[in-house]
């Protein structure tokens, strides 16, 4: 584990969220292990589920794929386990490395019990647990909407970023993820590829490719392209005098057409439309934002 956690302090800040939200939260490490949760139990509803043994594997197997697919996100990835349970798990990142990850679940988001207590059973029917006990539970277990679900993803988001704010959570050591990844974010508006990160840590490239498979979710060369193309994006929406093609080189792009191109890819439209739509909206929230008072 490259990262440690304040468990007392943790503990304190999920004991908040479940004040607020009635919602179990979970803090897992880089590599995938509870490090704590609050309420300690899980819901009965659960505990049932997990009374199966080839259920708790499920259980464990959804809660590593959830955080594989998080991993590279910004916002939180909202899903269903395999139990038909609704479930929201948001990484935790120091710079752009994960190092772990905040999960809520074991919700029932149905529009009537009726259809809840069909879909846990439909998902539930082929383990072999006491079906008139899972289906109390579903009874007494309280319906979420999926708004509240949504409002709660977006405080677990906050939680994440809080996380690291108030050093509830720190590295251990610089190791090598960190490392590449500080480099990185000093260079990648320069012309920086893979041969010039293996030849300044002395390292091969397929040490580099799995590091950024681990930490970023996509390759070294993908990442360098989204973080220049997230520097357009704020650049084209906070500054309206600059032209396009001087945007592209002062992020890294020589190729004015590449970036275009690129760019429409990553981003869905243009750069110009990007630019109209972002700077309305920058100036509308200008002009409504309160006047500070004399």
């Amino acid at each position: 584990m490259i990262s440690t956690f304040n468990i007392e302090k943790l503990n304190k800040l999920l004991k908040d969220f479940y004040t607020l939200s009635h919602i179990r939260i979970t803090v897992f490490d880089e590599n995938f292990k509870e490090l704590t949760s609050y309420p300690s139990e899980i819901a009965p509803i659960c505990q049932i589920i997990r009374l199966d043994k080839c259920a708790r594997e499920e259980c464990h197997k959804c809660d590593v794929e959830a955080c594989r697919k998080a991993n590279g996100r910004k916002t939180p990835y909202i899903y269903q386990c395999h139990a038909g349970l609704t479930e929201a798990i948001a990484p935790l990142y120091f710079g752009n490395i994960v190092i772990g990850y905040l999960l809520f679940g074991h919700i029932i988001s149905y529009e009537s019990v009726e259809e809840a207590w069909k879909e846990i059973y439909g998902h539930c029917k082929r383990y072999d647990i006491d079906k008139d006990k899972l289906y109390q539970c579903c009874l007494e277990q309280k319906t979420i909407e999926e708004d509240y679900i949504d409002s709660s993803a977006s405080i677990l988001q906050a939680v994440a970023s809080y996380l690291c704010l108030e050093r509830m959570v720190i590295l251990k050591r610089k190791g090598l993820a960190v490392q590449v990844d500080e480099y990185i974010s000093r260079h990648y508006l320069e012309d920086l590829d893979v041969e010039t990160l293996c030849q300044h840590f002395n390292i091969g490239k397929t040490t580099l490719y799995k590091l950024a498979k681990e930490n970023y979710g996509i390759g070294i060369t993908d990442h360098i392209r989204n973080l220049k193309i997230e520097k357009a994006k704020k650049l084209l929406s906070e500054d309206s005098e600059m032209r396009v093609s001087e945007i592209s080189i002062k992020c890294g792009f020589s190729d004015y057409n590449y970036f275009i191109t690129l760019f429409k890819k990553k981003v869905g439209m243009p750069p110009q439309k990007y630019r109209l739509i972002h700077l309305d909206n920058n100036i509308c929230l200008l002009y409504t934002s309160p006047s500070p008072r004399d």
